[in-house]
């Protein structure tokens, strides 16, 4: 690809952040510039954030309904998943996966509720209001 012919299609993310491409330039050698999108991987994106907002909002609708605990609706809205739960809190990934019922949750101890606040960037009062089992 060429310098000239470097997309610059617009995008939700062109004020925060640009692209590195490597082209060719005039006398023919290799040269890194910035790109803010081309419109394919800006609509890609777009279907992801909008698969991220329905997973987000069902969760909270379960948990508002006293069907998980605030640990899986939290885990959509930072974009983690069981093992990376696993890791930062160093609970079992079973025991994560337990801790998503509500009856379960609202039983741990303050020592645990710390963690997951920690790792979820919140307060241990927060998540104790968030839990409705």
């Amino acid at each position: 690809m060429e310098k000239k012919d470097i997309p610059q299609d617009p995008s939700k993310l062109q004020n925060f952040t640009k692209e590195v491409c490597y082209v060719v330039d005039e006398s023919g050698k290799y040269i890194s510039d910035l790109s803010t999108g081309w419109e394919v991987k800006s609509s890609a994106l777009e279907v992801a954030w909008k698969d991220i907002e329905v997973r987000t909002a069902e969760a909270k609708q379960k948990m508002e309904a006293g069907q998980i605990s605030p640990v899986l609706y939290l885990m959509e809205v930072k974009l983690m998943d069981l093992p990376t739960i696993s890791d930062y809190t160093g609970f079992w990934k079973w025991s994560v996966k337990r801790h998503m019922k509500p009856t379960v949750f609202k039983n741990l101890s303050e020592k645990k509720l710390k963690k997951y606040a920690e790792v979820f960037e919140t307060t241990v009062e927060e998540l104790k209001k968030m839990n409705k089992g």
